[in-house]
């Protein structure tokens, strides 16, 4: 049975890896297949009239879109056929997604693919990896567009940056960290509390006590509100006691859209943090019919160029099936600037670079009472974080950013030639966090983590208000800039804040009233 490669699936080890030995061949792991999608190009078309702002979005109901745009029994048959044919295991199949996960062991899914997985350790810690390209039987080259789970490597980083367990700062001082509350005045949201709304939040890893999200929101003195764990991969909603780990970033997400969006149901997805256990988080959120999310919360992601190429476009395909039906991604920007914690050159977080996604970047807010005095680009420095921004190398030019400029820290200016990022933005600075209480203690929290669970509270009051799912909000409001707070100070590095649009801020931070009004 000929194979070939697999377009878009090689992989490197890291600059420090080394190998330490072969992964041994009894382990077993679970893989997923990513199939082509049935009707594809008129999926496409559904979602181009949406970013030409052609006509008021029609979204797609989830019923409707899976009999629509599922894989084809066909295609999926043709998969368990391959499985059976290697003695693997059908684990899930997921039509409506495009995937079928497999389970099998490590020699099978060397002899499978015609991978060699090693162990490695590296300053990712210890993992399972491959280099090279994954090989698939010509005969399927035609349905299957993703092997993804055969390295599980960590795919991605909480984007939080926890200051030390501090005393609260008063309520009026102009450097103060604040109550996630205090936000719904400062940035004037709507006259609701998120009813009716559920908002999904990705989590790969950690996870929270009860009793500390009780006593939480109890001394805000606002009712527990309604939380979901959804276990996609792995042991689920499993809270490590370590508040520098992913628990700071599981909890973080739920204190702030909670306490901004209160009577929002907040359901919180937890898998791996693998590039398939973060995609089986996404499609499990995006085509949950039981909870139906309106908007998705995510503050992982790594620098494009840490990504495989197959991964990202089955991401990108899982999020332009949420923009076709009408489910609002927002995405944190990255705390490391405009390099993204990659040496040599700028880069930008994904998946923040999809289009298809509300990229979230960071300011530093002063305020007194419920003020605002300035708000300007976060940037703490090489050891105090950076909102992320700056340019895709992967994506292009999306309709609704067409004709904007780029502004350098060096005064100049340019045309932007493929995706920028972020969106929008809000309060991220750790020195200017926001107060939460992690694994039984006081802590101020900061990083574009923040902002993402921030302005998914926003969109879930506003649909609340509409009455119904702005969805895919991106073309709206690039028309509406007069719904935005303009930040014109700072920079992250290589781009700075300008009037209008920037890689640092983007639109600017939001005006919730005014955007409530015009969406």
């Amino acid at each position: 049975m000929a194979k070939i490669p697999l377009p878009g699936s090689e992989r490197s080890a890291p600059f420090d890896a080394k190998i330490v030995g072969s992964a041994a061949p009894a382990e077993q792991l679970e893989v997923t297949i990513v199939l082509r999608r049935n009707a594809d190009q008129e999926l496409c078309d559904i979602v181009d009239k949406q970013c030409k702002g052609e006509a008021a979005p029609t979204h797609l109901s989830r019923e409707e879109f899976a009999r629509k745009f599922s894989a084809t029994p066909q295609d999926v048959a043709r998969i368990t056929a391959f499985a059976q044919d290697h003695g693997l295991q059908v684990v899930r199949e997921d039509p409506a997604c495009s995937t079928v996960t497999l389970k099998g062991t490590v020699a099978q899914f060397n002899q499978v693919f015609d991978v060699d997985l090693q162990r490695y350790e590296s300053h990712l810690g210890s993992y399972r990896g491959r280099t090279g390209a994954v090989h698939i039987p010509a005969e399927l080259q035609d349905i299957v567009t993703a092997v993804v789970g055969l390295d599980n490597r960590p795919q991605a980083r909480p984007l939080f940056r926890l200051q030390p367990p501090i005393r609260f700062a008063p309520r009026n001082a102009a450097t103060a960290s604040f109550l996630p509350t205090q936000f719904s005045s400062l940035y004037d949201f709507p006259d609701n509390l998120g009813a009716g709304q559920c908002i999904a939040i990705i989590e790969l890893g950690g996870g929270y006590r009860e009793a500390d999200q009780q006593a939480y929101f109890s001394k805000l003195g606002i009712a527990l509100p309604k939380i979901t764990a959804v276990a996609v991969n792995g042991p689920g909603n499993q809270p490590s006691g370590d508040a520098n780990g992913a628990d700071g970033e599981v909890v973080l997400d739920i204190q702030i859209a909670g306490a901004l969006a209160p009577e929002a149901h907040l359901v919180v997805y937890f898998s791996t943090n693998t590039d398939a256990g973060f995609l089986n988080a996404l499609n499990s959120a995006v085509h949950d019919n039981t909870n139906k999310p309106s908007i998705v919360s995510i503050s992982w992601g790594s620098a494009e160029p840490r990504w495989t190429q197959q991964a990202m476009q089955a991401f990108n395909t899982a999020l332009q099936a949420a923009a076709a039906m009408g489910v609002t991604v927002c995405v944190a920007s990255g705390d490391s600037g405009s390099s993204d914690g990659v040496a040599g050159g700028n880069h930008v977080d994904f998946p923040a670079s999809s289009p298809y996604v509300l990229a979230c970047g960071g300011t530093r807010l002063q305020a007194s009472g419920q003020v605002i005095e300035s708000e300007v680009v976060w940037n703490g420095g090489a050891q105090g974080g950076a909102g992320g921004g700056g340019v895709s190398a992967v994506f292009a030019l999306p309709v609704w950013q067409q004709s904007l400029v780029l502004t350098g820290s060096d005064g100049k200016r340019q045309p932007l030639a493929k995706r920028g990022v972020p969106d929008v933005a809000g309060n991220a600075d750790p020195v200017t966090g926001y107060q939460v209480y992690i694994d039984g203690a006081d802590a101020v929290v900061g990083g574009t983590s923040a902002v993402a669970p921030l302005w998914a509270a926003l969109l879930a009051r506003i649909n609340a208000a509409k009455g119904s799912a702005i969805g895919f909000v991106n073309p709206q409001l690039y028309r509406q800039q007069a719904a935005f707070r303009d930040v014109t100070q700072g920079n992250n590095g290589y781009f700075a804040a300008a009037p209008g649009w920037d890689a640092c801020t983007g639109l600017g931070s939001p005006d919730g009233k005014k955007l409530a009004s015009v969406l």
